[in-house]
Protein backbone atom coordinates (compact mmCIF):
# COMPACT_ATOMS: atom_id res chain seq x y z
CA UNK A 1 0.00 0.00 0.00
CA UNK A 2 1.07 3.30 -1.36
CA UNK A 3 0.45 6.71 1.19
CA UNK A 4 -0.91 8.98 -1.41
CA UNK A 5 -2.28 12.64 -0.84
CA UNK A 6 -4.58 14.43 -2.87
CA UNK A 7 -4.77 18.16 -2.85
CA UNK A 8 -7.39 20.49 -4.72
CA UNK A 9 -6.08 23.99 -5.85
CA UNK A 10 -8.36 26.38 -4.63
CA UNK A 11 -8.54 28.68 -8.56
CA UNK A 12 -9.39 25.89 -10.80
CA UNK A 13 -10.96 23.11 -8.57
CA UNK A 14 -7.71 20.53 -10.43
CA UNK A 15 -6.86 17.71 -8.32
CA UNK A 16 -2.82 16.84 -7.55
CA UNK A 17 -1.85 13.58 -6.61
CA UNK A 18 1.32 13.19 -3.73
CA UNK A 19 3.09 10.10 -3.86
CA UNK A 20 6.84 9.29 -2.39
CA UNK A 21 9.51 9.63 -4.85
CA UNK A 22 10.23 5.35 -5.13
CA UNK A 23 6.91 5.12 -6.63
CA UNK A 24 7.56 4.16 -10.35
CA UNK A 25 4.50 5.35 -13.04
CA UNK A 26 2.66 2.62 -14.14
CA UNK A 27 4.60 -0.09 -12.24
CA UNK A 28 3.41 -2.57 -9.48
CA UNK A 29 7.16 -2.33 -8.08
CA UNK A 30 8.38 0.34 -6.08
CA UNK A 31 11.92 1.85 -8.05
CA UNK A 32 13.76 0.54 -4.84
CA UNK A 33 12.62 -3.26 -5.84
CA UNK A 34 12.96 -3.17 -9.37
CA UNK A 35 16.68 -1.71 -8.88
CA UNK A 36 17.12 -4.70 -6.40
CA UNK A 37 16.11 -7.57 -8.82
CA UNK A 38 18.02 -5.59 -11.39
CA UNK A 39 21.00 -5.76 -9.45
CA UNK A 40 20.60 -9.50 -8.35
CA UNK A 41 20.03 -10.35 -11.92
CA UNK A 42 22.80 -8.31 -13.95
CA UNK A 43 25.54 -7.94 -11.37
CA UNK A 44 24.68 -11.02 -8.67
CA UNK A 45 24.10 -13.89 -11.65
CA UNK A 46 20.87 -14.97 -10.36
CA UNK A 47 18.56 -16.55 -12.67
CA UNK A 48 15.05 -15.03 -13.16
CA UNK A 49 13.40 -17.46 -11.29
CA UNK A 50 15.81 -16.54 -7.92
CA UNK A 51 15.60 -13.35 -8.59
CA UNK A 52 11.81 -13.44 -8.55
CA UNK A 53 11.81 -15.27 -5.18
CA UNK A 54 13.70 -12.80 -3.47
CA UNK A 55 12.01 -9.95 -4.72
CA UNK A 56 8.43 -10.99 -5.46
CA UNK A 57 5.93 -12.65 -3.14
CA UNK A 58 3.07 -12.94 -5.65
CA UNK A 59 2.10 -16.56 -6.18
CA UNK A 60 2.83 -17.58 -9.81
CA UNK A 61 0.86 -20.28 -12.23
CA UNK A 62 1.48 -21.68 -15.39
CA UNK A 63 3.91 -20.38 -17.44
CA UNK A 64 4.22 -17.31 -15.12
CA UNK A 65 5.80 -19.73 -12.74
CA UNK A 66 9.38 -19.85 -14.88
CA UNK A 67 11.48 -16.75 -15.08
CA UNK A 68 10.17 -13.40 -14.88
CA UNK A 69 9.67 -11.57 -17.83
CA UNK A 70 9.80 -8.25 -16.05
CA UNK A 71 13.57 -8.33 -15.80
CA UNK A 72 13.87 -8.58 -19.62
CA UNK A 73 11.17 -5.29 -19.49
CA UNK A 74 12.37 -2.95 -17.53
CA UNK A 75 15.62 -3.84 -19.42
CA UNK A 76 14.23 -2.61 -22.21
CA UNK A 77 12.86 0.30 -20.54
CA UNK A 78 16.31 1.57 -18.94
CA UNK A 79 17.41 1.58 -22.22
CA UNK A 80 14.98 4.12 -24.33
CA UNK A 81 14.90 6.08 -20.70
CA UNK A 82 11.66 5.18 -19.69
CA UNK A 83 13.00 3.72 -15.96
CA UNK A 84 15.61 5.82 -14.38
CA UNK A 85 15.66 8.20 -17.30
CA UNK A 86 18.35 10.61 -15.14
CA UNK A 87 21.07 8.15 -14.71
CA UNK A 88 23.79 8.60 -16.93
CA UNK A 89 24.36 5.04 -18.45
CA UNK A 90 27.10 5.69 -21.19
CA UNK A 91 27.86 3.40 -23.89
CA UNK A 92 26.52 0.32 -23.06
CA UNK A 93 27.71 -3.79 -24.29
CA UNK A 94 25.03 -5.43 -26.24
CA UNK A 95 22.04 -7.60 -24.57
CA UNK A 96 19.83 -6.55 -21.96
CA UNK A 97 21.59 -7.77 -18.82
CA UNK A 98 24.89 -5.95 -19.82
CA UNK A 99 22.51 -2.65 -19.82
CA UNK A 100 20.76 -3.64 -16.74
CA UNK A 101 24.63 -4.49 -15.12
CA UNK A 102 25.27 -1.14 -16.10
CA UNK A 103 22.33 0.41 -14.64
CA UNK A 104 22.57 -1.43 -11.68
CA UNK A 105 25.76 0.15 -11.39
CA UNK A 106 25.09 3.39 -11.73
CA UNK A 107 22.35 3.10 -9.25
CA UNK A 108 24.98 1.43 -6.45
CA UNK A 109 27.05 5.11 -7.26
CA UNK A 110 24.37 6.86 -6.06
CA UNK A 111 23.63 5.05 -2.73
CA UNK A 112 25.24 6.86 -0.02
CA UNK A 113 28.01 6.42 2.15
CA UNK A 114 26.95 4.55 4.63
CA UNK A 115 25.50 1.55 2.16
CA UNK A 116 28.91 1.13 0.72
CA UNK A 117 29.89 -2.05 2.72
CA UNK A 118 26.47 -3.39 2.19
CA UNK A 119 25.61 -5.97 -0.98
CA UNK A 120 25.46 -4.78 -4.57
CA UNK A 121 21.86 -5.37 -4.74
CA UNK A 122 21.33 -4.07 -1.55
CA UNK A 123 23.35 -0.47 -2.78
CA UNK A 124 21.31 -0.36 -5.62
CA UNK A 125 17.96 -0.68 -3.75
CA UNK A 126 19.67 2.71 -1.82
CA UNK A 127 20.67 4.30 -4.67
CA UNK A 128 17.15 4.08 -6.16
CA UNK A 129 15.79 6.56 -3.98
CA UNK A 130 17.72 9.22 -5.59
CA UNK A 131 17.35 8.65 -8.68
CA UNK A 132 13.95 9.59 -10.73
Amino acid sequence: MVLCRRYRCKPCGAVMRVVPPSVCRRKHFSGEAIAFALALWALCGLGAEAVRRRTSDWTRRGDSARGWRSLARWARQLGTRQLFGALPLGAVAEGLRALAARAAQALCAHAPLAWRGTPLAHQAFAGARHVS
